[in-house]
């Protein structure tokens, strides 16, 4: 998401570093080229107009252009315009005194209401809710049996009437089955239409009123442009929607609804859907999402995405080896591996790092099998053999690779990785410094 505009953005920013010194034409020379690349990735043009105008007045003032590095501080000011554009931090779902939580899902029909729904619900789940997905599309069979089918693989229930086309029924009686099965969030997903319609808004008040939702949700398509801008704020006139849900933003190489749509309708982004996996739902952080598009990087949604997917059992286990002086076998190397896995792929973490180029990336042969491979001959060991990594003769290492498709070049060079990872983290056990950080991580 917003290749475009980040790629655009570090041409100009590039043309100011390189400057000593900044006249008021430099700036508004820049500003001009800001303005461009907004308009193009898509953002509402009074937006721009606003914003431009904000950092132009910031930009030439005596305290940047008598700055030793003008540059950098135009940036600083970009960034923490398109920021306070944007909300100045997430804001999270309101949770009601009295379970359940109610949460209206709205939005145009292929937006990703249903898929979001499911999202939505896992990532409450891993904070501890137990929640209920409502199947109130009840002119599209296919979207009732596609939450049937998200919630069974993801282990959350959904209630919905059979042969019920009333969706108010439906939604009224959700709240006394999620009662009865202490469901602490019901998360109710609404039919959509190709177009706003009086007949769909008028469903979704009456449903409204009847369950007086906590949170009323919009769901939105990054990739719908201005139309997506467009339909929030019509949603938000007739229902009065309390934040927005962006979807497929890993789809959108421009961006421009994530970053006009809090100005337009004066109300939050909650969550971006970056992929098509259950877990791609993150809670939105417009400071770290102007540090992607300035080409910061994103290490604070990297360590969130670490945390969430570690096994912390495991890690207290190889903590507990380290202080022991015990060298890690090929179980915890598989472990690791493991992990690293379910993060995604290799290029897609790089991308969250601050100074790494996407094309550089999207040219780099990345062997994404690599993994897949380690995993093959580490399962082909016996159980003596990943605890003692010396048992590796090549007679063994013969048989390995047969059982495990690969090459003695395979193996030859997961041993060496291996012998260098277990120096590399005695390394760290002995330093000192380093020790008393990972201390205060785990904490």
């Amino acid at each position: 998401m917003f290749d475009s505009l980040k790629e655009k953005l570090e041409g100009v920013f590039k043309g100011l570093r390189g400057k000593g010194r900044l006249s008021e034409e430099d700036v508004k020379l820049a500003m001009r080229q800001v303005r461009l690349s907004l308009l193009e990735a898509d953002v509402n043009f009074k937006v721009v107009k606003d914003l431009i105008g904000k950092i132009t007045e910031r930009a030439i003032g005596s305290d940047v252009l008598e700055s030793l590095t003008p540059g950098q501080m135009v940036i600083k000011i970009v960034n923490e315009e398109l920021i306070e554009l944007m909300g100045s931090g997430n804001e999270k779902i309101k949770i009601s005194d009295k379970p359940p939580t109610v949460i209206l899902l709205a939005g145009l029909q292929g937006a990703g209401k249903t898929t979001t729904a499911a999202k939505l619900a896992l990532h409450l789940r891993k904070q501890g809710k137990k929640p209920l997905l409502v199947a109130c599309d009840v002119y599209r069979p296919a979207a009732i049996d596609q939450l049937k089918t998200l919630g069974a693989q993801l282990s959350i229930p959904v209630f919905t009437i059979d042969g019920e086309l009333n969706a108010v029924k439906i939604a009224k009686a959700s709240l006394d089955f999620a009662a009865r099965n202490l469901n602490d969030i019901v998360i109710v997903d609404t039919a959509g239409r190709l177009h706003i319609d009086e007949a769909m808004m008028a469903e979704i008040k009456d449903i409204k009123s009847t369950i007086r939702p906590a949170e009323t949700l919009l769901v939105i398509d990054a990739l719908s442009g201005q139309d997506a801008v467009n339909s929030a704020k019509a949603f938000n006139e007739a229902i009065e929607i309390d934040g927005l849900i962006l979807t497929k933003l890993d789809g959108d190489s421009r961006g421009g609804a994530a970053l006009s749509v809090r100005a337009i309708v004066g109300k939050p982004v909650k969550f971006a859907a970056i992929g098509e996996k259950a877990s791609d739902l993150e809670p939105f952080y417009p400071e770290r999402m102007v540090s992607r598009i300035l080409g910061m990087g994103d290490v604070l949604s990297l360590i969130d995405k670490v945390s969430q997917e570690v096994d912390e059992k495991k890690a207290r286990e190889l903590e507990d080896k380290l202080r022991e002086n015990k060298g890690l076998d090929y179980s915890d190397y598989l472990d690791q591996i493991r992990q690293i896995q379910k993060m995604g792929s290799i290029k897609d973490l790089l991308a969250f790092l601050p100074g790494v180029d996407k094309k550089a990336l999207d040219g780099a042969n990345v062997d994404e099998n690599k993994f897949v491979k380690s995993e093959a001959i580490i399962l082909s060991m016996t159980a003596r053999e990943r605890e003692n990594p010396k048992l590796l003769s090549f007679s063994r290492k013969k048989r390995i690779a047969a059982g495990s498709g690969t090459t003695l070049q395979d193996i030859n060079s997961l041993t060496k990785e291996f012998e260098m990872m277990n120096k590399m983290m005695k390394e760290f056990k002995n330093n000192k410094k380093f020790a008393k950080k990972m201390k205060g991580m785990l904490r």
